[in-house]
C-alpha cells in the first residue's frame, strides 16, 4: 500500500532519520538491534531518509533506505534534491532506486549549499522536479512535496508560496510534508488558506522533538526563519547554558573553556524534559487541527522519540 492510499484510510505516522556520515553512525542505525530496529517497534508507515546538505551522501542515504526495503516493515521514502542535477542524472538515479524497490519520494529543490545562488543543476525549482519526475516515471513514483505554514524563507510572501504549492499539486503531487512549525496560529491560518486556494493534498506534518537548545534554535533560525513561540522561548531561557549553548565543548583563544556555566548537565536535563512535554503538547495540538498524519522527526535517537510516540498516543502499542 502507498503512502497516499494511507491517507485515504486514516492518519499515517512517520520518522524522519538522516544518513551518517561515519561507519559507526552507520552500524548505530542500520546494524543489528540499530535504531531502525528499535524504530520499528513503534509501528511507523514510512521511514523517510535525508540527503547531507547541498545533496551529497547519496550513497549513505541509498544504503539506509535498502536496509528499511529488506527488512519490510514500512516503507523507505527518499529525499530528493534538484541541487547539482542535470536531467539525465535526475533520471538515471531515480531509475536506480526504482530498481531497489525505492518508490517513494519527497521532491525538494534542497537547501542550497553556502555561497551558491542557484541549484548548480538543469531544475531549479521543486515544481519543475515534479513535473520532470510525472514526464519521465509517470505514476511509479509516489510523490511528497514540501510545505512550509510560515512560508519559505527564500520566497516573497506567504501568497507566492502557497501558489507554488497548487503548482506542486497541479504537476502530480501527491502529498505534503511540512516544514516544522511552532506558532500554531500561524499553521492554522496557512492550512484553511491552502483549502481556500485548491489544495487537497493530505498534509503530513514534520515535528522536530525539542531535545537540545543549540540544536532547536540553529533548526529555527538557520535555515527556516521560524517564529519560536513565548513559551518556548522561556523553555529555552530558563535553562540557558552560559554564556552561550553554542559555547559548549568549545576553548577560547587561551585554551580555556569557552562555557562557564557550572550546571551544564543539569539544565541540559531539564530543558530535554520541558522540550519532550513540550513536543507532545504541540502533538496534541496539530491532531486537533485533523491534519493527516504526524511525521516525526527521529534524529537518528529511539529513547526520546519512542517516549514521545508513546505519552502523545500517536499509535496503539
Amino acid at each position: 500500500m502507498s503512502v497516499a492510499d494511507i491517507f485515504e484510510e486514516r492518519a499515517a505516522f512517520s520518522f524522519e532519520v538522516f544518513p551518517p556520515k561515519t561507519d559507526v553512525g552507520m552500524e548505530k542505525l542500520c546494524g543489528a538491534g540499530g535504531v531502525l530496529e528499535q524504530l520499528y517497534t513503534l509501528n511507523p508507515d514510512y521511514i523517510s531518509c535525508t540527503y547531507g546538505a547541498g545533496g551529497t551522501n547519496v550513497g549513505k542515504n541509498l544504503e539506509v533506505l535498502d536496509k528499511i526495503q529488506k527488512d519490510g516493515k514500512c516503507t523507505p521514502v527518499t529525499h530528493f534534491t534538484c541541487i547539482g542535477n542535470t536531467r539525465e542524472g535526475i533520471k538515471e538515479q531515480l531509475e536506480n532506486y526504482l530498481a531497489h524497490g525505492i518508490d517513494h519520494m519527497l521532491a525538494l529543490r534542497g537547501d542550497l549549499p553556502f555561497g551558491w545562488t542557484g541549484t548548480g543543476g538543469d531544475l531549479h525549482y521543486a515544481t519543475e522536479l515534479v513535473k520532470f519526475v510525472r514526464k519521465e516515471f509517470g505514476d511509479k513514483f509516489t510523490i511528497a512535496v514540501a510545505g512550509s505554514p510560515e512560508g519559505h524563507i527564500a520566497c516573497r510572501s506567504l501568497e507566492a508560496d502557497i501558489g507554488f504549492l497548487k503548482q506542486k499539486q497541479d504537476e502530480g503531487a501527491d502529498y505534503i510534508m511540512t516544514q516544522l512549525c511552532w506558532d500554531m496560529d500561524q499553521f492554522k491560518y496557512w492550512l484553511e488558506a491552502i483549502r481556500n486556494a485548491g489544495i487537497w493534498m493530505p498534509v503530513d506534518v514534520g515535528i522536530m522533538p525539542i531535545l537540545d537548545q543549540a540544536a532547536t534554535i540553529n533548526m529555527a533560525l538557520s535555515r527556516n526563519g521560524c517564529v519560536m513561540p513565548r513559551k518556548l522561548c522561556e523553555i529555552i531561557s530558563k535553562n540557558w547554558i552560559f554564556p552561550s549553548p553554542f559555547s559548549v565543548g568549545l576553548k577560547t583563544a587561551k585554551g580555556d573553556e569557552a562555557c562557564f556555566d557550572a550546571d551544564i548537565e543539569g539544565k541540559k536535563a531539564s530543558f530535554k524534559e520541558a522540550g519532550i512535554e513540550y513536543t507532545i503538547n504541540q502533538i496534541d495540538e496539530y491532531r486537533a487541527c485533523g491534519i493527516d498524519g504526524i511525521h516525526l522527526y527521529a534524529l537518528n535517537k529511539y529513547e526520546d522519540v519512542a517516549r514521545i510516540v508513546k505519552e502523545s498516543g500517536i499509535v496503539d502499542l
